[in-house]
């Protein structure tokens, strides 16, 4: 990489790091969870983010669209939601001549930052709307093709406590998300800053410090990190790692797991390993990268056997023993 790439890349970590800086200052505590919606939203995939309620789940994908300065939308997932309320439908509509036309009104997914909220209340059918959205970054609406707003994120929203009236997403889709990110409930000291924080009136979302198009200037750059060709044979590895037939798997997967993680999960470690060194101010990924993003990275892309579900081993166990046995 040369000089003037180098100075472009500097200029704009300082930017994302301004723009973690002032996310957190509206989200106390869950630095991890933060750190993970900005790696996937640099390289350009769509986050799963799941935690119990009250966690602030909603609050952080606010303030990240707020301070990315890109069109948001929220969609409540209920089970009554139909395709057509996300997608857009045909109005028929007549103009002053007495002519009847038909119109397309866009739907909520025409935007920068799709939040789909409590995503697994919706059911399978309008589940697959997003489908074709997530991974073409377009949509078929009554036969014609129709592209989104660049850059496009769904960032969804799942609670995992409440089982009554969910509908659990499908491996295909599941495979879709870059990272699935776990919010874990703050600490102490945070949940202190939280209340001291706490006040009746409605809290001011962040000043925009980007826009879409640094963002897809920032998502370029990060695209041209290179990883070497040790590291792309170590997330081989790895993704090999986690399933059970493979010679790479270690133990517990053997006995724990029915269906590894895709080849999309080893582009996913990949491509969160180039954001997170981006955001270190490296021009070249390392296997600290790998370490820190496999977790998230893949978690939702293993599959437990009857063996894994019946010991209740955390899919996160299973990602741990696979990145050790990546090692060699």
């Amino acid at each position: 990489m040369n000089q003037v790439d180098e100075a472009k890349l500097e200029r704009h970590r300082s930017a994302c790091d301004q723009l973690r800086a002032r996310i957190a200052e509206r989200f106390l505590g869950a630095e991890d969870a933060l750190e993970q919606l900005l790696l996937c939203l640099l390289a350009g995939g769509n986050a799963l983010i799941e935690g119990a309620p009250g966690l602030g789940k909603t609050t952080l994908v606010r303030a990240v669209a707020a301070a990315l300065g890109m069109d948001f939308r929220r969609v409540q997932f209920t089970p009554d939601l139909m395709p057509a309320d996300i997608l857009g439908a045909r109005l028929l509509e007549e103009d002053d001549a007495g002519r009847r036309h038909f119109r397309f009104q866009e739907g909520p997914i025409f935007t920068h930052v799709l939040l789909a909220d409590e995503v697994n209340r919706a059911t399978p059918r309008t589940q697959s709307a997003l489908l074709e959205a997530m991974q073409e970054h377009q949509v078929t609406v009554f036969g014609e093709t129709r592209p989104l707003p660049d850059p496009f994120f769904v960032i969804a929203t799942q609670n995992p406590l409440e089982m009554e009236g969910t509908y659990p997403l499908p491996e295909a889709q599941l495979d879709r998300f870059l990272l699935k990110i776990d919010v874990a409930a703050p600490s102490a000291d945070d949940l202190v800053r939280i209340l001291e924080d706490t006040h009746s009136r409605a809290p001011s979302e962040p000043d925009a410090l980007l826009d879409a198009a640094r963002v897809l200037e920032i998502q370029a750059l990060v695209d041209t990190l290179p990883a070497s060709k040790a590291i792309l044979r170590r997330i081989a590895r790895l993704v090999r790692a986690t399933h059970a037939d493979s010679d790479e798997a270690p133990d517990l997967i053997r006995r724990c797991v029915r269906h590894g993680a895709s080849p999309r999960g080893g582009q996913a470690i990949l491509l969160a390993a180039r954001s997170r060194a981006f955001l270190a101010g490296r021009l070249h990924v390392t296997d600290d990268d790998l370490d820190a993003v496999a977790a998230p990275a893949l978690r939702h892309r293993i599959l437990l056997g009857y063996e894994g579900e019946a010991s209740g081993v955390r899919p996160d166990a299973l990602v741990a023993a696979a990145v050790e046995a990546s090692r060699g």
